[in-house]
């Protein structure tokens, strides 16, 4: 067999095998549609951090969601309160690409930012008691409903089966007075919800354009984490 046979050939048994393993692992993700995700900045004519979201989410759920089940919770707009806006849109579904795009671009954007409360929901949506888990959490700012992250996040590692939480900084608001998170002392120009990440293994990726976005969802949500993280009760992380 010559050289290049035997490169092809061994291009299409991998690509005849199965996703690996960890990819079975359920993923939520949980996305920030608070009202900040559709204000206008300096620049009237710069596109708002929804638009850009939903063109990441375009360009990278496609690769995502023919590996992983991927289910969707939403926090922001809806509720009866500017705190109560905590939509579970679906549990982890497969090919979930068109689920999770089509929600979120007809999605407008209210409410403030229940991030420990939502978080709480995936992770409960994910049986994260008994059974391993993925969260993401796309936000542009801190925890403004009275929520605790960082104590969330040590109950979620010490309660947890084997759930990693996963935050993506998305063009974070700066919150010099950090007026309703009084654990963010530490994370003074970081969204505080990276203590759910560093509690539970899980990475915190800031970001800034689509493309970094897009890149972000693709790690975490991917397969490309598989090992990365400690793995907790004998069982993989990804």
């Amino acid at each position: 067999m010559t050289l290049r046979a035997a490169l092809l050939a061994s291009a299409l048994a991998l690509s005849a095998s199965p996703a690996a393993p960890s990819c079975a692992t359920d993923a939520m993700l949980v996305f920030d549609g608070s009202a900040s995700m559709a204000e206008i900045g300096a620049d009237a004519t710069a596109p708002t951090r929804i638009a850009e979201a939903r063109t990441a989410l375009h360009r990278a759920m496609p690769q995502i969601a023919p590996f992983r089940r991927v289910g969707l919770l939403v926090y922001g707009p809806g509720g009866t309160e500017s705190c109560t806006g905590i939509d579970l849109r679906f549990a982890p579904i497969p090919d979930a690409a068109d689920a999770v795009t089509g929600a979120i671009d007809t999605l407008t954007p209210q409410g403030l930012t229940p991030l420990g409360a939502s978080v709480l929901a995936a992770a409960e949506t994910l049986d994260y008691r008994g059974t391993p888990g993925i969260v993401v959490l796309v936000t542009d700012g801190n925890e403004t409903c009275g929520g605790r992250p960082c104590a969330l996040g040590a109950t979620l590692a010490a309660e947890g089966y084997d759930l990693t939480v996963h935050v993506i900084g998305f063009r974070v608001v700066y919150d010099p007075f950090s007026w309703n998170s009084p654990e963010a002392e530490g994370y003074d120009g970081t969204t505080v919800a990276k203590c759910l990440a560093d509690r539970t293994g899980g990475m915190y990726v800031s970001t800034e354009t689509v493309d970094e976005l897009a890149a972000a969802l693709r790690e975490t949500l991917g397969c490309a984490l598989i090992g990365r993280a400690p793995a907790r009760h004998g069982t993989s992380a990804g």
